[in-house]
């Protein structure tokens, strides 16, 4: 017997379906003893080849997604990995026990079906039911069929279901399998060697981002997730393996968006004896091959762009591109005072910190990255931002680096590897000064790097890009989350919730009410409060209001920014930027009711006017800022007036 304290507070379709499982196993057929299935055929195999199977037995087994008919005749339509075939059911073939228990099955079940393949008088290809069995019950029911699983956050949250209810999703997956498997026949025909390096590292370097940390109790030591592959993968180009390549997980503790995901696939390249303008023929040569072979064409469109792989790619620098599309020519700025007076002038934020180099990729990120639509390598980068690359030996202020964009985003990037060990000691010199300056993403001195550079490495040209974003473009994929099979989510109030659909049928009658937390204001400090009074009058000119979030996203280019666009009740979407996103991730900002001051001039902030402020909490604990947005009852309407 099942257990019935799970179905405590199930809808009546579960306890049905509940009820249906009970009965099969007393009557000796429990679905979930079964450990196999005699399927021997895929369903688009016998539509493909429908002449072949045409009166032929066969075995098929899947998930029923469709049941019609009644009476005597039942008509089912039977998914599996490969698509989708007719059932074809009658009680005088299966006799009155067996059909009965045909009847019963339920949408979402997984059957077996043996019969023969024949077509219908309506000409559907379809397996005439001779044995019947059913494999696994479905306990709890599928999104109505005819809207489907359309919630975009649920979709992500329960994958298994997005892919049983929209093919499409199937379909992108399939492709994002074909596209990996594609690079790496092509890298491997090329005479590279695919080799796997460490994830858990006790310094995360090649490349600029913030990593995530671990401790290993059994050495009692810290550690730190893997942030590139760039460092190990040079080593091996040290002990003489020519030419490698790596495909694997990568982490950066940096927020999420429809272009960023926490964990995501990157694949580096490294090969010995060659420079960037190498780097620049094999990306060419393998974005056409990949693009060729999976899609079966080099034009591809996204978002209803076309883009053409087929021709060359373009080639600009980044110095050129920032003057053709901002004005300014970096060449004619000559030091960090001159590049901070133009950018105040253009108003592009930047930190006290910052160099002429940083400052010129600051503009091209705010001028010129949008328009690098078709196939287009930037390249010849400030040396302050490339902290791993060789200097071009007629103009060291510069790097033989480039970034390869489609579609205005960063698709590869690409060095002539710095393989000289004093050089690049006095780089890791300078990046830990940032870091010192508050830069939470330089990189750290190597040493053991380091030594293996001493011993020698080879001239060598290398490049990483994100599988997920050629997936993305590859596949018309509006956010990263579409190609990711699992992203990265924020607990809806932990497990149970998050399993979404009848999540009261997952607690137990009788569990205990969890304690309220208790939360510790010990080590909080908050601001004296104002001595001097402000006047009645002057206070009621702010116009304090709640405001709905309908949409909420990080600012392009910008770390701290959010954008929401807010209800204010008026009827017309409102627009106000916020720098909290380091305290929270847009998602779950979504639906939210917040207060805010609805009356201030507009005020630009990264070429976006910010029409208000949105009001939060300011505390400092542990010496670190705090912050939390003031969010208040979902009751309140849209547009109630604060007094």
């Amino acid at each position: 017997m099942s257990q019935k304290p799970q179905q405590a507070n199930t809808s009546d379709v579960i306890k049905v379906r509940y009820e249906k499982l009970d009965a099969l196993r007393e009557a000796g057929r429990d679905p979930f003893v079964i450990t196999t299935s005699d399927r021997d055929t895929l369903t688009e195999t016998i539509k493909n080849n429908f002449e072949e199977y045409e009166n032929k037995d066969v075995c098929v087994a899947g998930r029923l997604l469709s049941k019609r008919g009644k009476g005597k005749v039942s008509f089912m339509d039977l998914h599996d990995r490969s698509g989708k075939i007719q059932i074809f059911a009658k009680f005088d073939d299966l006799g009155e026990e067996e059909y009965g228990f045909l009847k019963k099955w339920d949408i979402g079940d997984i059957v077996e079906v043996k019969g023969f393949v024949f077509k219908t008088q309506m000409g559907e290809i379809s397996v005439h039911a001779k044995e019947v069995r059913l494999l696994s019950k479905s306990l709890k029911p599928l999104p109505e069929k005819y809207h489907g699983l359309t919630n975009t956050d649920l979709r992500y949250r329960q994958r298994y279901v997005d892919l049983i209810m929209n093919p499409e999703v199937k379909d992108t997956f399939v492709k994002r399998s074909k596209i990996i498997s594609s690079i790496r026949r092509y890298l491997d025909s090329q005479g590279f060697m695919e080799v796997e390096t460490p994830m858990l590292v006790s310094n995360a370097g090649g490349a600029s981002a913030r990593p995530f940390e671990t401790h290993f109790n059994a050495l009692d030591e810290d550690l730190k997730l893997r942030i590139s592959l760039e460092l190990y993968l040079k080593r091996l180009i040290v002990g003489g393996l020519e030419k490698v390549y790596e495909i694997g997980r990568v982490f950066r503790n940096e927020g999420v968006d429809t272009r960023h995901n926490p964990e995501f696939t990157l694949m580096e390249l490294y090969q010995a004896y060659t420079d960037y303008n190498g780097m620049m023929d094999l990306t060419e040569n393998l974005y056409r091959h990949v693009a060729q072979e999976v899609l079966g064409t080099t034009k591809i469109t996204y978002n209803g762009v076309e883009m053409d792989l087929g021709k060359p790619f373009e080639k600009i620098t980044m110095l050129d591109a920032v003057k053709k599309y901002s004005g300014v020519d970096f060449n004619e700025i000559h030091s960090d005072e001159e590049a901070k007076a133009i950018a105040k002038e253009k108003g592009v934020e930047f930190e006290d910190r910052h160099k002429k180099g940083d400052i010129l990729n600051l503009f091209f990120e705010e001028f010129a990255e949008e328009h690098m639509i078709q196939p287009t390598f930037v390249m010849d980068h400030p040396i302050e931002i490339s902290p791993l690359t060789k200097k071009k030996p007629d103009n060291p202020e510069y790097v033989e680096r480039f970034e390869f964009f489609m579609n205005g985003w960063e698709m590869a990037n690409a060095y002539s590897e710095l393989n000289d060990p004093i050089d690049q000691r006095e780089r890791f010199k300078a990046q830990e000064e940032q870091l010192a300056q508050g830069d939470e993403e330089a990189n750290t001195t190597d040493e053991d790097f380091l030594n293996a550079l001493e011993i020698g490495m080879p001239p060598t040209g290398g490049i990483g890009f994100g599988i997920d974003r050629m997936t993305m473009l590859l596949t018309d994929s509006a956010a990263i989350r579409d190609v990711l099979l699992f992203p990265t989510m924020k607990p809806l109030d932990g497990v149970k919730k998050e399993i979404g659909v009848n999540s009261e049928a997952a607690k137990a009658p009788d569990t205990p009410k969890a304690e309220p937390e208790k939360i510790d204001f010990s080590n909080v400090k908050i601001e004296p409060l104002f001595e001097e009074f402000v006047d009645f009058e002057t206070f009621s000119k702010s116009d304090f209001r709640a405001v709905k979030v309908k949409e909420c996203e990080a600012v392009p280019k910008s770390k701290k920014l959010l954008k929401f666009v807010l209800d204010d009740g008026t009827g017309t979407d409102r627009v106000i930027l916020s720098g909290i996103h380091e305290y929270y991730e847009p998602e779950e900002l979504v639906g939210k009711t917040c207060i805010a001051i609805t009356n201030l001039p507009p005020r630009p902030m990264m070429g976006i006017d910010s029409c208000g402020m949105l009001i939060s909490a300011v505390h400092e604990e542990n010496g670190r800022e705090g912050l939390n947005l003031l969010m208040v009852d979902d009751r309140i309407p849209a547009g109630a007036k604060l007094y």
